[in-house]
């Protein structure tokens, strides 16, 4: 098993893990919002002397490159950044909606006939990001559709067995999930699911050079103006 560093800063949870040969990660995974930046490189550190191994004993560091909160996914890559170029590792990205899904155990579930799962979280600004897979016993869902920016009345449910993610309590009845599919709101991005994925990238040798690492913005406007605020405040 590949020595790992994950980090997720994409929402507002400061999330990292470390994969150093043992059974059992080290994990921290804490809701701090807009203290990640203050608290993230000690929590590595802390990991790291933990586990008793230098940045440099490191195969790779995986990050989650979102999409998420703008902020927080540039903090994550920007730390992965300089620790990587410090270190001289690889990186390995991954879609935050990706490993969400693979936190996501089929064989939990009480309808073991499911096939398709949607992940679906809020991404502000009345938007909802989601993504469907293919559900596979004994492996992690197969994601089958790009990673998606819509409104929550347009996000495609038709084929769903299992909805998971964020977006089922913020928008709820706006969303036109069928009334037989499973829901499960509690599953959200943490480091275990970026450690997950990035363990199977590991061993197919998907990891990159740290000058190839970049965020996965899907939406190419990030906030509101106060304008636009007040224009959304007035029609609602």
């Amino acid at each position: 098993m590949a020595r790992l560093l994950a980090i997720d800063t994409s929402s507002s949870w400061c999330s990292v893990a470390l994969s150093a040969g043992t059974a059992k990660p080290l994990f921290r995974h804490e809701k701090l919002s807009a203290t990640a930046s203050q608290n993230l490189l000690p929590w590595i550190e802390a990991l790291l002397q933990e586990a008793e191994i230098d940045p440099q004993d490191l195969d790779a560091i995986a990050v989650g490159v979102g999409p998420g909160a703008f902020t927080g996914v540039r903090l994550g890559v920007a730390v992965t950044q300089g620790l990587a170029l410090s270190a001289n590792l690889p990186v390995i990205p991954v879609i935050s909606l990706d490993a969400i899904a693979a936190q996501f155990s089929h064989k939990d579930q009480a309808n073991s006939s499911a096939k398709n799962l949607v992940v679906a979280i809020d991404a502000r600004m009345d938007e909802v990001y989601w993504a469907q897979y293919q559900l596979q016993l004994n492996a992690f869902p197969k994601r089958n559709s790009e990673v998606k920016l819509s409104s929550p009345e347009t996000v495609d449910f038709s084929e769903a067995d299992v909805v998971i993610g964020s977006a089922i309590v913020e928008f709820g009845n706006r969303l036109a999930i069928p009334k037989t599919t499973i829901q499960n709101a509690q599953i959200g991005i943490h480091s275990l699911g970026i450690l997950m994925l990035a363990q199977i990238m590991w061993d197919q040798d998907l990891q990159i050079s740290v000058d190839r690492l970049e965020p996965l913005y899907i939406r190419n406007k990030v906030a509101f103006t106060t304008e636009e605020r007040l224009q959304n405040t007035l029609v609602k």
